[in-house]
């Protein structure tokens, strides 16, 4: 067995290196996808939130065009007080 890895050191050596490259990799890769994984949970609910927050804003749209309604009320009423002179 002696006479196996003396004539081949070399190959023992590259795979015992090429072995701890995978193992670092492997080590470095995991925690990074878990940490996606997690980031991906909190997207899906992130935008969940965001959806609900647009349908519950969705009536401010028309904020504007009430603003505008109300504003040619008061200046009618402001009018028609004006011609009864009050």
């Amino acid at each position: 067995m002696t006479d196996f890895f003396g004539t081949h050191t070399g190959w023992l050596l590259g795979y015992v290196i090429g072995l701890v490259v995978v193992l670092v990799v492997v080590a470095l890769v995991v925690p990074i996808l878990l940490l996606a994984g997690r980031i991906g949970g909190q997207a899906k609910r992130i935008n969940t939130g965001l959806m609900a927050a647009e349908k519950n804003t969705a009536g401010l749209k028309k904020l504007r065009t009430t603003i505008e309604s109300a504003t040619n009320i008061v200046a009618g009423l402001h009018r028609g007080r004006t011609k009864l002179g009050g």
